[in-house]
């Protein structure tokens, strides 16, 4: 098959797209494309990885008329842009995970008649993935709850990230300095980490004195400065960022971070009991209704940002800890949907 990828802006649709792209690339006879932005983090992702890729200049409209002007005008010579790239690259199947520039791409492959597709990785699905169901062949969705969201054919696929966690090696604790007896509990608030959520942990990592425990604090890099030089118990490590977060998150035994699609999928598949602090900050609060989800599964504690402080934190980890064995037979007993395989399966068919 030839098959065109399209994704951007974030982590959260880029690394879902990234597992396709692995699952079709084991068949070397595939041939995939990427198109993402000029300036987005896929811009420098997707290229060091050896995938061919395409760019286009597009952003979202904003309350500005004078940059919506030119925001009209990318997203005019966008879909011109596309339409000539596929005409060239001449796919079987086009599939976009999220951000602006999937928007452009789905809708002139449909327009030529090519086999398309979405993927949305949230409960709550974006105005732009509803609207692009109506036009493409097949809406794969993570959550079973979403799919009275959309029209024509819906797959429940679950989301890439959780597949390739799975494939992924545990990595070894104890060479990052920590025990192989303790519980590791690991602090993440995405791949940019969160200002606001990291200011609201100092006090409880300057606090923390566990014998029991020991902590992974991963900043983020625009945070770590203001965190590199804190008074912190031997036990816990802070660090800007991991690179391979799904083998350390197999050795962990508590998870607390934001409530991102490919985080939530992760945490199903590696039976990661966690707690979850919903960004405010996203469209249709999304991550709030995907914390809601695993925290009715009774696998997960949600905490508001707002309510955020040392006491209900240090709580929450007492509370999850006495549940651990609970919480983890309830997350092996939910399924593991293999995302990947599913979306490459229904490509073929």
């Amino acid at each position: 098959m030839k098959v065109i990828v399209t994704a951007g802006g974030t982590g959260g649709h880029i690394y879902p797209a990234l597992g396709v792209v692995d699952k079709l690339m084991e068949n070397k006879n595939n041939q995939v494309l990427y198109i993402g932005t000029t300036d987005r983090m896929e811009s420098e992702i997707v290229p060091k990885l050896g995938i061919k890729y395409e760019s286009i200049k597009i952003s979202g409209l904003s309350k500005n008329i004078f940059k919506d002007i030119v925001n009209v005008k990318n997203i005019m010579c966008s879909l011109s842009k596309c339409k000539k790239i596929i005409k060239e690259f001449k796919p079987d199947y086009v599939i976009g995970f999220g951000g602006y520039v999937t928007f452009p791409v789905i809708y002139e492959a449909h327009k030529l008649g090519i086999k398309t597709a979405i993927h949305e990785q949230n409960m709550i699905p974006g105005k732009t993935n509803k609207y692009l169901s109506k036009l493409v062949d097949t809406t794969f969705v993570s959550f079973s709850e979403s799919e009275k969201e959309f029209k024509g054919k819906v797959v429940l696929s679950g989301n890439p990230c959780g597949e390739k966690a799975m494939n992924t090696g545990a990595h070894d604790k104890t060479k990052l300095g920590f025990s192989k007896d303790k519980r590791l509990i690991l602090i993440v608030m995405g791949s940019l980490g969160s200002e606001t959520v990291n200011n609201k942990l100092r006090e409880f990592l300057e606090s923390f004195n566990s014998k029991d425990s020991e902590i992974l604090f991963i900043t983020g890099k625009s945070s770590y400065d203001n965190f590199k030089d804190l008074k912190v118990n031997t036990s816990i490590k802070i660090v800007p960022f991991y690179d391979n977060l799904s083998g350390l998150m197999k050795v962990s035994d508590l998870i607390i971070s934001r409530a991102g699609a490919s985080t939530i999928s992760e945490i199903l598949s590696l039976n990661i009991p966690s707690i979850l602090i919903p960004s405010p900050y996203v469209a249709n609060n999304h991550q709030y209704y995907n914390a809601l989800d695993l925290e009715k599964k009774g696998v997960s504690i949600m905490i508001n940002e707002s309510d955020l402080n040392k006491e209900i934190l240090s709580e929450k980890i007492d509370l999850i800890l006495k549940e651990e064995k609970r919480i983890k037979a309830t997350l092996k007993s939910l399924p593991k949907l293999k995302a990947s395989s599913i979306i490459v399966e229904e490509m073929k068919k």
